[in-house]
């Protein structure tokens, strides 16, 4: 079968019309790749993938991280079946996945099982689009800034009073620098923020605090911005090099399921 594109928004997310089995022969894995940087998003409808399929079309983007049950993740906030399902929930505000890690992964994919009779819809802001459109004179003022980036303060939206014990295992997890800006070794540029961002090195706290609100407040305008809104079976692909993403919270008795397979990082964060 062949593969068909649809833009889905000028700037950001592209549905594909293609069927589990042409996904999961790899054969477009290289083409899906580039167009992944282009686009952010990557959307097959009602595609109804199993784990073995979506492991093999995963794999044809790059190394697939060791997570779950053979590289499959299961992204749930029900404990029973998910013990870390209390940490899930900071994906319910913006956020680039594993910003408080060495290097935010590559990209990931999103095989939808069950879903939430509300809430749920899961949007993407397109970071590579915000920068391109910042005044000129924003981006030399914001090229050589260095954020620091922490588990701690991500999970303070969602706790903002834990236990010495929670904060014990948050802190265990050390902060990370990164550049505000991503340079690629595309030579794209695209901004790192989300609710992982802490302060700015060597700015006074507030006007660190207000810079990055603001930029948060610009990457996620509309313009910038795709939302899915899943039906099952639903595979979504996102650069998570160059994207920020949230998803509207759902309640935990909804018992929505999705298997996520994570690609591992390829590049510095320079």
């Amino acid at each position: 079968m062949t593969l068909e594109r649809i833009d889905l928004t000028p700037r950001i997310g592209t549905e594909l019309k293609t069927d589990a089995e042409t996904l999961a022969s790899g054969k477009y894995g290289p083409e899906l790749r580039e167009l992944l940087e282009q686009r952010g998003v990557l959307v097959v409808r009602g595609l109804h993938m199993t784990n073995e399929q979506q492991l093999a079309f995963s794999r044809s983007l790059g190394k697939v991280q060791p997570q779950g049950e053979g590289g499959v993740f299961k992204v749930t906030i029900d404990p029973d079946v998910n013990p870390g399902a209390e940490y899930i929930k900071g994906a319910f505000f913006w956020h680039i996945d594993g910003a408080s890690d060495d290097v935010p992964n590559l990209a990931a994919t999103l095989n939808a099982q069950s879903l939430s009779k509300t809430g749920g819809n899961t949007h993407f802001a397109n970071t590579y689009a915000a920068w391109d459109d910042l005044p000129e004179e924003d981006k030399r003022r914001y090229e050589g800034l260095r954020v620091v980036h922490s588990f701690e303060i991500s999970q303070r939206y969602v706790n903002p009073e834990p236990t010495a014990r929670e904060l014990e295992f948050w802190q265990m997890r050390t902060p990370k620098v990164h550049p505000l800006v991503w340079t690629h070794g595309s030579g794209r540029k695209s901004l790192v923020l989300g609710s992982t961002a802490h302060y700015v090195e060597g700015m006074d706290p507030a006007e660190g605090r207000m810079l990055l609100t603001k930029l948060r407040e610009w990457a996620t305008q509309p313009q910038f911005v795709y939302t899915h809104r899943w039906t099952e079976g639903d595979m979504l692909i996102w650069d998570n090099t160059g994207t920020m993403h949230r998803v509207d919270q759902y309640p935990l008795e909804e018992n929505r399921l999705m298997h996520r397979t994570t690609i591992e990082a390829e590049e510095l964060l320079v």
